[in-house]
Formats: structure tokens, C-alpha cells, sequence
């Protein structure tokens, strides 16, 4: 994998906060933004964006390039985004291991796949066919999951690890998926966390989850629980230098209680380090 190891923190840019970004320095190492928000053609969304990444390293994180299709990835799409990739020169480009379109139907949602070895050629295909139209590798992050098939011939984390070694990819490690997920199904979130690639991780998302009324829900708006931060803590020693930022998109606070939650995760980052020396 070429995609070089970046160990800073940072926060997801959304609209509220555009102003304050602009207009003030703030304590973060870079931002993130959902790439499909900014692959248009000039306009005020593309000129923020400009501005921002004049200042702030920008990580472009996509929800629609549906990897998992079993109509493969969108040659327009992917078009679009390198016009956005070639302008912005971004520090990662992310999406996520999924699927949502098929037959030019977009349903707007990260749906799941089974772990069987044809759905890995399938998967493997589209990151490659990806991978080629943007000149760069790319970072898959692993999803938060609420049906589990009967058919699979390996688990999550075995499925992320032949797909990284399989394609060059990275990994986007979301821990509060890992932690949803392993509620929702009953699995060892440390077993998880003990066998993804640990030299593939570059990034780490952080985030808060809802509770449904049978399984947690993957909502965003809340601060990162401390089931979170706990797992956080665990894997943190594993890893090389890695990128880690909170994810808020719902419900969304002063930027201030996000960059005192950013804090918490320098804390945990500075114990693991010294963990691991």
C-alpha cells in the first residue's frame, strides 16, 4: 500500500461550521467532507472547499460508490470524482464496503453484503476498477450492520483482510461500527479489532450511536460513548500512525464540544503510544 501514514486529528466539515473555519484558525490536523456534497461543477459548495483546503489537509469520504454492486462502480461517478480528487489533491479518498445501486436505482442507504468468496471477487473488482479511474488507492471503511447472512464463508474482519491484501486498499476503521455491529450480532468487537490488517488502517472514525428498539442504531448525533472510546483505547496500541477524527451528523453540537471530544481522542492516542514504546 502506498497511501502514507498520517497521524492527526481531525473533525468532519459540515454546514454549520463552514464560517468558523473560514474565518478563524481552528485546532484541527484536517478535516473530512462526503464527497458527493462537493462533486459539482464550480459553484459556492466547490469554492468553500477550496478555501477550507487552503488552509486544512481534506479527506474526501464517499456513501454512494457502491462497491459491493453487482452492476459495478459508476463510470460517471467515478468521472466526477477525480475531477474533484485532481482539484482538491486530497489526503484520502474513502468509501464504504457496501452496496447501494442497482439497475441506475440509487437507494440512498450503505446496504449490506454476505462474506462469501463470490461477493470478495465482486467487491474486489469494483475497489480495483476504482482504484485505476482515480489514480490512487482508496480506503474502505468497514459498516455498521443490522441482518447477518447465513451463507458467509468468513467473518467481517476476515473478508476486510483478503479484500486490503487482494486490491493494495487501505482501511477506514470505524469503531463504533465495530462496536454496533458486534451488538447487533452478537460477536466479539475485540476478536474484530484483533484481526483486521492492523498495517492497513490510515484511518479511524469516532462517533455515537442510537439504541432501536432491538438492535443499536449507527445515528451519528451523539458524543462518542464510552463503549467507543474503550475499543478505541485497545486497537490504538496495534497501530501504526493513523489518522483519527469524530464523526457528527445529526443533532449537531457547538463546535467547541466536538474539538473537546477531538481532545479526549489526543488523550487515549498519547497512552496508546507510550503503550506501545
Amino acid at each position: 500500500m502506498t497511501i502514507a501514514p498520517f497521524s492527526g486529528f481531525g473533525l468532519g466539515l459540515r454546514k454549520p461550521y463552514y464560517a468558523e473555519f473560514l474565518d478563524t484558525p481552528i485546532a484541527v490536523d484536517f478535516v473530512e467532507v462526503i464527497s458527493e456534497n462537493f462533486m459539482v461543477d464550480g459553484g459556492r459548495p466547490r469554492h468553500i472547499l477550496r478555501d477550507v483546503r487552503a488552509r486544512y489537509p481534506v479527506a474526501l469520504h464517499g456513501v454512494s460508490m457502491s462497491v459491493g454492486s453487482a452492476d459495478g462502480v459508476d463510470g460517471a461517478y467515478l468521472a466526477r470524482l477525480r475531477a474533484l480528487i485532481d482539484e482538491i489533491d486530497p489526503l484520502f479518498v474513502s468509501d464504504h464496503l457496501s452496496w447501494s445501486r442497482i439497475e441506475g436505482f440509487n437507494s440512498h442507504d450503505l446496504l449490506p453484503l454476505p462474506y462469501t468468496e463470490e461477493a470478495l471477487d465482486l467487491v474486489c473488482a469494483n475497489i480495483a476498477r476504482a482504484q485505476d479511474a482515480l489514480g490512487r488507492e482508496m480506503l474502505i471503511e468497514n459498516p455498521s450492520t443490522y441482518i447477518d447472512f447465513a451463507s458467509a464463508d468468513m467473518t467481517e474482519w476476515q473478508f476486510l483482510d483478503a479484500m486490503c491484501g487482494r486490491t493494495g486498499c487501505g482501511l477506514l476503521l470505524d469503531v463504533n461500527n465495530v462496536f454496533v455491529s458486534a451488538t447487533n450480532h452478537g460477536f466479539d468487537p475485540i476478536a474484530y479489532l484483533d484481526g483486521v490488517p492492523h498495517d492497513r488502517v490510515r484511518q479511524i472514525h469516532l462517533a455515537g450511536h442510537s439504541r432501536g428498539a432491538e438492535m443499536l442504531i449507527d445515528t451519528h448525533d451523539r458524543p462518542v460513548p464510552a463503549s467507543v472510546w474503550n475499543l478505541y483505547a485497545y486497537v490504538m496500541p496495534k497501530l501504526g500512525p493513523v489518522a483519527a477524527m469524530i464523526e457528527r451528523d445529526d443533532d449537531i453540537p457547538p463546535l467547541a464540544e466536538l474539538l473537546a471530544e477531538l481532545g479526549t481522542a489526543r488523550t487515549i492516542a498519547r497512552g496508546a503510544l507510550r503503550e506501545a514504546a
